[in-house]
This record gives structure tokens, C-alpha cells and sequence, in this order.
């Protein structure tokens, strides 16, 4: 069971955007991590959604491509609630 995770206003949400072709549609293993799109981190999660968004449309019809939204501050301070 996981404490409960302390409530900070105004806090840093950092978040990082990334993607890349896909080795299957399966499961998150990328087929090169040389050719990891590494997006960049973002203040907070409309920011990296905004962005994850246009990079997904970007890339529509490579049906192997695939962005995520990853929570550094997760990561980072896993204790603090969003």
C-alpha cells in the first residue's frame, strides 16, 4: 500500500514528451532508441498533451510511430500529488 501523497500548490509538474517507431503494436519496446524522437519537458501536462498531440498527427500514417506523455514529476517526487 502506497502513503498517501502530499498536496503541493504551484508545484512544477514536469512532463517529457517522446516517440518513436514501434518493434509491435503490442507492447512499448522501440525498434531503435538511436532514433528516439525526444520531444522535450514541459511545465505541465496541457503543455506536453498540446504537443503530443500535434507530433501523433504528424505522424498518422506511419502506423508504427507512437508519442507518449511521461510523468518526470512522478518519477522525480513520487509522493507529491498532483
Amino acid at each position: 500500500m502506497n502513503p498517501p501523497r502530499k498536496k503541493i500548490p504551484n508545484k512544477q509538474l514536469l512532463h517529457l514528451v517522446i516517440g518513436g517507431e514501434l518493434d509491435n503494436l503490442k507492447d512499448v519496446t522501440f525498434k531503435d532508441l538511436n532514433a528516439l524522437d525526444i520531444v522535450g519537458v514541459y511545465p505541465n501536462y496541457a503543455a506536453a498533451h498540446a504537443v503530443w498531440k500535434q507530433k501523433a498527427q504528424m505522424t498518422v500514417d506511419n502506423a508504427e510511430m507512437r508519442y507518449f506523455i511521461v510523468h518526470l514529476h512522478r518519477l522525480l517526487e513520487p509522493d507529491i500529488e498532483e
